[in-house]
């Protein structure tokens, strides 16, 4: 907080603390648990009866069953970031909208897969969430064009669109966006770094952070390629600016036995809740469990750091991301029970 006045620090201060309380409203692991014994109609209305009730009421007369869970839980997240955005200052909304670029990623790729796929726009336009640069209006324009081509073209003006330019003739002649999407996210944490280390106050706590998440990505990609039996060189597909170098992860992937390469990440890491976590995924062997796993030890970490420095932008991308899995646990309660998985099996795939 040094170097700023005392009404920025008390931005600043009313900021950080308007983080926590909307950390309290989200829903428990309790909740979850009562979830996972609903129907889908029960899950809706329980969904109906949570901050959520706005988009359900709303969307209510024109959508149902799962198709009114995907809308409303899309509409829900975008409007919740664009408050956060409205509501932080200065320097913490410098960092929350570079970090939250990475949906323009996501929502591109997946109206690119639609398109190639020949999905309704309607239902790619389901899973949207515009809380990135490129808002609805800009998303909507997009789904009117008539092939991934022509997508990619629409967005020239981007400082993604040299990725895209260069990746879209292999991807639709491979039918697979894979390739593209992890240079995409290449550039996007190559950007973050930049920003971080670009002297705005604050960016050294930001860059903690970045290369936190990079380590954490890397390690479930490795864990992911291994599930494939994937033997090449998985150099290209590692996202450089972690506490891994790129070789060290190729040399550790290497390792055949995976008692041996779980021990080699071990010896690597000194994050207390990570060491534990790998020694659990021991006897794990579903890669969804594994990624649960992970991602409980990114959030926890991340929550570690932010108490650290409770007055920087790291309360705010906890909240973040916090908010990001709340919505996918919903979606992942919703879709489970419209295909009649059975509740426990579900439970493996919520991060609680």
């Amino acid at each position: 907080m040094a170097g700023l006045s005392s009404g920025f620090a008390t931005n600043y201060i009313y900021a950080c603390t308007r983080m926590r309380v909307r950390r309290s409203r989200l829903i428990p692991r309790e909740d979850y648990l009562r979830m996972l014994n609903m129907s889908l109609p029960e899950i809706i209305r329980f969904i109906g009866d949570t901050s959520y009730r706005p988009e359900i009421d709303e969307l209510g007369t024109s959508f149902s069953g799962i198709d009114l869970v995907e809308e409303a839980l899309s509409w829900n997240l975008a409007k919740e970031y664009q408050k956060i955005l409205e509501l932080v200052p200065g320097d913490l909304k410098y960092f929350s909208l570079s970090y939250l670029r990475r949906w323009d990623i996501q929502n591109v790729v997946a109206i690119l897969r639609g398109k190639m796929q020949g999905v309704y726009p309607g239902k790619i336009k389901e899973v949207q969430v515009p809380a990135g640069k490129l808002d609805k209006v800009a998303l909507d324009r997009l789904l009117t064009e008539e092939s991934p081509e022509r997508v990619v073209e629409a967005l020239k003006s981007e400082r993604f669109y040299p990725t895209l330019e260069k990746e879209i003739g292999g991807a639709m002649e491979t039918g697979s966006f894979a390739h593209m999407e992890n240079e995409l996210y290449k550039g996007y944490y190559a950007r973050l770094i930049e920003d971080a280390k670009g002297g705005v106050k604050g960016g050294n706590i930001f860059l903690k952070y970045i290369q936190l998440e990079i380590d954490m990505r890397n390690i479930q990609t490795l864990f992911r390629l291994r599930t494939g039996h994937v033997q090449e060189d998985v150099r290209d597909m590692m996202i450089p600016g972690g506490t891994f170098s790129v070789d060290e992860l190729q040399q550790i992937f290497g390792l055949d036995d995976r008692d041996e390469f779980i021990d080699a990440l071990k010896r690597r890491v000194k994050m207390v809740p990570l060491l534990n976590a790998l020694e659990e995924i021991r006897r794990l062997s579903a890669l969804h469990e594994i990624e649960v796993a992970l991602t409980r030890v990114q959030l926890d970490q991340m929550e570690r750091i932010s108490k650290r420095y409770p007055f920087s932008v790291l309360p705010v991308i906890v909240y973040l991301e916090e908010k990001k899995y709340e919505v996918a646990n919903l979606r992942a309660l919703a879709r489970g029970k419209e295909a009649g998985i059975p509740g426990e099996r579900l439970k493996g795939y919520l991060v609680m």
